[in-house]
């Protein structure tokens, strides 16, 4: 169902229950491990996590990792840096 090289790739599906019925056709939430070889930064007005992206990684689709790392930064569906100038939040290393 996924690719390859997809974060999700290896996310267990949701089981029956009891009844046999699947409630949610879709897949479990990925596990997120600590984040390791992360560097420190201090947020800056006007940072976005897709342009730190492109900073430390080249690519600003690779966001995710940054939010992966510091979950403390999505409050509901939102995630903003917002008013969090001068915080500090950790860049995980870029994957080989």
């Amino acid at each position: 169902m996924f690719l390859k090289t997809s974060r999700y790739k290896d996310s267990r599906r949701f089981e029956p229950d009891e009844q046999g019925a699947i409630r949610c056709k879709g897949t479990r939430p990925r596990e997120i491990g600590a984040a390791v070889g992360v560097i420190e930064h201090v947020i800056q007005e006007g940072d976005r996590l897709d342009l730190l992206a492109r900073h430390y990684y080249g690519d600003t689709r690779l966001w995710w990792r940054i939010l992966d790392a510091n979950p403390d930064l999505q409050s509901g569906v939102e995630v903003s840096l917002k008013d969090r100038a001068g915080e500090v939040i950790l860049i995980p290393k870029a994957k080989e």
